[in-house]
C-alpha cells in the first residue's frame, strides 16, 4: 500500500483528538519531522513478511446448498486431504470459521469479513492435516464469536440437531451441530467464555477447553488474548484426547506457550481406571438463578456415579466462583475493545504471529460498515468504550489482578482434589429467538449463559463438557475442571464416565 505523509490538517485534527494545542506552524514542523518515519514505513511495506506454511493442495470449495446444510451449520464446504498416514487418518474435521484455512473463505460470522480469503493455514489446521485428517469445510460461528447462542451469525441461525427450533449454543455453533449430527468426526472449536463447552453441552457432545496456551492460537481471530482458547469437539472423550495429542504443544509463534514442552500421549492414559480419583462438587455451580432442577439433579447424580468406579466425591464451597462473571466482564469489555475495535483485530504488544491479511480485511470492513456489527458485538463495544473513556483501564487492570485470586480459590481445592464438578449449562437448550425478536430478546439469548464457564477462561484451567443425561429429548452436560496443565486427568475421567455410564 502507498504510505502517504500526513497533511497539516491531518495533524491538527489528530492533535485535537489527543488534547494537544497545536498551531498551524506546530503542525507544519511536526509534518517535516515525520517525513523520515514515513519513508521508513514505505521501506517496511516493501519487505516480504514471513508466512505460515500451506502444505496440502486444495481447491476453493463451495458454499453449501440448503439441501446439504439442513442445520445451517456449514459456512463453506471443501475437501482437503492431509498426510497419507498419521493418527488422524480416516477422520473428518470441521474448522470453526474464526480459524484461517488458506484458499477457503473466512467470515467469522460477520459480513464485515465476507469475501475475505486467507492465504495461511492456522497452526491447528496444519497439524490436523499433518496427522492425516481430512477437512470437509468451515463451520459457522457466531458474529465475531460474541454470543453463547446460535442466532447471531450473518448467515442465519444454526439449529440444534436434537430439536431444530432450539439453539446449539455458541460461539462454536456450527462445530457443535456438525459433530452432533455425525456430519464430521471432530471439529475445532474456540472458547473465550464457554464457546466450546456451551454448544457441546446443548448438542450432547464432548468438548474440551484446554489449559490456556496448550494449543497454539496462531492463525485464529481473537477476542482477547488472555482468554482465547482453541480445542477439540467430538462425540467421544477418546477422540478429544486423540485430537488434543495432535494439535497441542508449542509452535514457536504463540508467546503464551512455553518454548519447550513434552508432548503428552493423552490416548494412552485413557485406561478407564479412576479408582482413588478425588472429585469436588462445587456447590456454587448448582442452584444458580434460572437453573433448571432436572439439570442440577442429573449432574449431581452423574458426579456421584464416579463412586461406583472407586473414586471419592465430596461437596465443597468456592464462594469466589459466583464472582467470576464480574471479573470476566472487566476483562472482556475493555480487552475486546482494545483487541478488536481499537486494535483492528489483534491490538499490539503481541510477540506472536500477526495474520496481517485478516487484520487488514477486518479493519476495512469495520471502517466502512461499522453498523454491520451484531447487536452483541455492539453491546460489548459500547460498554468497553464507555468504561475505557470514563475509567481508563482501571477495571481491566483490577480484573486481571483478581483473576489470580479467583485461580487461587480453585487451586486451593485442587490441591486436595483432582477435579471440580458442576453443570456446564444450568439449563437445557432454549428456543432460538423468533424472527423480529426485540433487541432485549435477541441479547438475552446471546448472553447470560456463561455463569459456570467463563471463570475458567480467566483462570486457564482445563474444563470439559461430558454429556450425562437427556430430559425432554435435550442433552444435559456435566463439566469437569482440572489443574492447570493436567488436561490428561480431565480426559481420563470423561472417558471413564463414557465407558461405564453412557447410554
Amino acid at each position: 500500500m502507498a504510505v502517504k505523509a500526513p497533511t497539516i490538517d491531518d495533524l491538527l485534527r489528530i492533535g485535537r483528538g489527543l488534547g494537544f494545542k497545536l498551531s498551524t506552524d506546530d503542525a507544519e514542523a511536526y509534518r517535516r519531522l515525520l517525513l523520515p518515519s514515513i519513508e521508513a514505513l514505505e521501506r517496511l511495506d516493501a519487505m516480504v513478511e514471513p508466512s505460515l506454511p500451506v502444505k496440502y493442495p486444495r481447491d476453493a470449495g463451495r458454499r453449501p446448498s440448503r439441501e446439504e446444510n439442513p442445520l445451517n451449520a456449514w459456512y463453506w464446504r471443501c475437501e482437503i486431504h492431509g498426510a497419507a498416514e498419521g493418527p488422524l487418518k480416516g477422520k473428518t474435521f470441521a474448522i470453526k470459521d474464526n480459524v484461517c484455512v488458506a484458499g477457503i473463505p473466512m467470515m467469522n460470522g460477520t459480513r464485515l469479513l465476507e469475501g475475505f480469503v486467507p492465504n495461511i493455514d492456522a497452526t491447528v489446521v496444519t497439524r490436523i492435516l499433518d496427522g492425516g485428517g481430512t477437512i470437509l469445510g468451515k463451520a459457522v460461528c457466531e458474529s465475531l464469536c460474541f454470543s453463547g447462542g446460535s442466532h447471531t451469525a450473518d448467515t442465519g441461525p444454526v439449529r440444534n440437531p436434537h430439536d431444530q427450533a432450539r439453539t446449539t449454543g455458541g460461539s462454536s455453533s456450527g462445530s457443535g451441530a456438525l459433530v452432533a449430527a455425525g456430519a464430521v468426526d471432530m471439529a475445532i472449536g474456540g472458547d473465550q467464555g464457554g464457546s466450546i463447552r456451551i454448544p457441546s453441552a446443548w448438542c450432547g457432545i464432548y468438548g474440551l477447553k484446554p489449559t490456556w496456551g496448550l494449543v497454539p492460537y496462531t492463525g485464529a481471530f481473537p477476542i482477547e488474548l488472555t482468554i482465547d482458547h482453541l480445542g477439540p469437539m467430538a462425540r467421544s472423550a477418546a477422540d478429544c484426547a486423540l485430537m488434543l495429542e495432535v494439535i497441542a504443544g508449542p509452535d514457536g509463534l504463540d508467546p503464551r506457550q512455553p518454548s519447550q514442552a513434552e508432548r503428552v500421549a493423552y490416548t494412552r492414559l485413557l485406561t478407564g481406571d479412576v479408582k482413588g480419583l478425588r472429585l469436588a462438587v462445587v456447590q456454587e455451580g448448582f442452584g444458580q438463578p434460572g437453573a433448571e432442577k432436572d439439570v442440577d439433579e442429573a449432574v449431581m447424580t452423574a458426579a456421584h456415579s464416579f463412586e461406583k468406579l472407586g473414586a471419592k466425591v465430596r461437596s465443597v464451597a468456592i464462594p469466589w466462583h459466583r464472582e467470576g462473571m464480574s471479573i470476566w466482564t472487566g476483562i472482556g469489555a475493555e480487552g475486546a475493545l482494545a483487541t478488536l475495535i481499537n486494535g483492528g483485530g489483534l491490538g499490539s504488544g503481541w510477540k506472536g504471529y500477526y495474520a496481517t491479511g485478516v487484520l487488514d480485511a477486518f479493519a476495512r470492513g469495520l471502517r466502512t460498515h461499522p453498523d454491520d456489527l451484531s447487536e452483541s458485538a455492539r453491546l460489548f463495544t459500547l460498554l468497553g468504550a464507555y468504561v475505557h473513556e470514563r475509567y481508563h483501564n482501571h477495571f481491566y487492570a483490577k480484573a486481571q489482578n483478581l483473576a489470580r485470586t479467583l485461580k487461587g480459590a480453585y487451586d486451593a481445592v485442587l490441591a486436595e482434589d483432582d477435579l471440580l464438578v458442576m453443570p456446564t449449562m444450568c439449563t437445557k437448550a432454549p428456543l432460538i429467538p423468533r424472527a423480529g425478536a426485540s433487541r432485549e430478546e435477541y441479547l438475552a439469548a446471546a448472553l447470560g449463559m456463561v455463569s459456570n464457564t467463563a471463570q475458567f477462561n480467566i483462570t486457564g484451567h482445563p474444563a470439559m463438557n461430558v454429556p450425562v443425561a437427556k430430559a425432554s429429548g435435550l442433552p444435559i452436560g456435566m463439566m469437569l475442571i482440572g489443574r492447570s496443565g493436567d488436561d490428561a486427568t480431565v480426559l481420563r475421567a470423561a472417558d471413564a464416565w463414557q465407558r461405564n455410564f453412557e447410554r
